[in-house]
This record gives structure tokens, C-alpha cells and sequence, in this order.
């Protein structure tokens, strides 16, 4: 279960992220920073990336399914059943592990965000947090059945860590899922092999007299011993 690490480093990595975004106060340690204002947008790499702060209250990429209190809840039980599934499969490739502790990183640095942003920030009861987004891409203009959108969703480092881990699951899965299969065939089958008789053609036997004999139809000179 060492692949938790990862997991792990990707929590650490993503509320820090967030939190130099939102700002912070830590008045034990008089720690302050003041963060970015809620909508405003900085060009890093010009029109193509910019930082750009939303507050999303839905899933990842800014989609919206029930109530904040069954997403939080949702999130709750789904990183629970990743981290039991991933303990399932500790034996299996490492190349799987890893996807699913980032799909189970991201989903723990979101989960944070709607249990407890909301009280720490003053801001809503515990599970009623929003998520902190910020990372805002330039995307090629669709305009399909109504709906246009000339920039990908605003997203967070979570969000990317999930869609990676997902990505990865799809690309090698199913070849160690098939793998697997031609594995358990061919054990299920059984190999043929020459048989373990002792008295198969070319092996050689002792005598109760001292002498040897080679099944193959011949034998060797008896030598007797005085």
C-alpha cells in the first residue's frame, strides 16, 4: 500500500494550491495571505492559461448534480470504496495502483474543500464548503445543439489528478485485464509433459544385486561387489 504515498502527495500538493488562491489566516502562528478576489483572472502563459479564481459549489469541471450535501456525501463514499478497492488490489500492476491512488487523491483534496472549507472560511455549515477552482485553459470554440464554449471549465489540481488516473485506467487496464485472462487459460488447461515414470525409456534403475539397467532395452555389464 505503499502507492498511498501518492495519494498522499497529491492531497498535500492540492490544498496548497488552494489555499495560496483563496488566502489564509493562522493566527497562532501570525500567518496571513490575502489570496486572489473571488473572480478575478491573471494571464500566465497570455490568453492560453490564465489563473482564474471561481468557487464552485458542483463537481469537477463545474458540473452540477443534486444538492451540495449528496455531492459531499457522494465523494465521501466513493473515495471510501477507491480506497477499498485499491487494498483489494495490492497485489496487481503497479501501473493500476497508481492510477487509482490519483483518482483517490483528487477526490480527497475536492472532499476536504466541501466538508470543511465552508466552516473554516466562515462561510457555511460543515459539508456545504465550495470548491476552490483556478486553473483556466483556452479551448477550441464548440457551438453543438446550443451549446458554445470557447474556454475548457475552470478546474483545480485535484480535478486533473482524477482525470489523469481515469485516463490511465482506460489506457492499460484492459490490457492486464487481458493479460490475466490468457494466464488463467492457459493454467486451466494444463501443460503436457513427458511423464514422471522411473521406468521411462533412458532412465537408469538399481538392481538388488548392485547392478544398473537402462530401460532403453539394454544393460550394462552386472558388477559384483565382494
Amino acid at each position: 500500500m505503499r502507492v498511498l504515498y501518492v495519494t498522499g502527495l497529491i492531497v498535500l500538493v492540492d490544498q496548497i494550491s488552494k489555499l495560496l488562491v483563496k488566502g489564509f489566516e493562522i493566527p497562532v502562528l501570525d500567518l496571513y495571505h490575502a489570496g486572489v478576489p473571488v473572480g478575478a483572472s491573471y494571464p500566465i502563459l497570455g490568453d492560453f492559461l490564465r489563473l482564474t479564481f471561481i468557487e464552485n459549489p458542483g463537481m469537477a469541471f463545474g458540473i452540477d448534480m443534486g444538492g451540495k450535501l449528496f455531492l459531499t456525501v457522494f465523494s465521501l463514499v466513493a473515495s471510501a470504496a477507491i480506497f477499498a478497492y485499491l487494498y483489494k488490489i495490492r497485489g496487481e500492476a503497479i501501473i493500476i495502483r497508481i492510477a487509482l491512488a490519483m483518482i483517490l487523491g483528487g477526490a480527497i483534496g475536492n472532499l476536504i474543500d466541501r466538508v470543511f472549507y465552508g466552516v473554516i472560511f466562515g462561510e457555511s455549515p460543515l459539508f456545504y464548503g465550495k470548491v476552490v477552482d483556478f486553473v483556466d485553459v483556452d479551448f477550441f470554440d464548440i457551438d453543438f445543439l446550443g451549446i458554445h464554449l470557447t474556454r475548457f471549465p475552470v478546474f483545480n489540481l485535484a480535478d486533473a489528478s482524477v482525470s489523469v488516473g481515469v485516463a490511465t485506467l482506460l489506457l492499460f487496464h484492459r490490457r492486464f485485464t487481458e493479460a490475466e485472462r490468457a494466464e488463467v487459460t492457459l493454467s486451466s488447461s494444463g501443460s503436457v509433459g513427458p511423464p514422471s515414470n522411473p521406468a521411462s525409456p533412458g532412465a537408469t534403475v538399481g538392481n538388488m544385486d548392485g547392478s544398473s539397467q537402462v530401460k532403453d532395452g539394454s544393460q550394462d555389464p552386472p558388477t559384483f561387489t565382494p
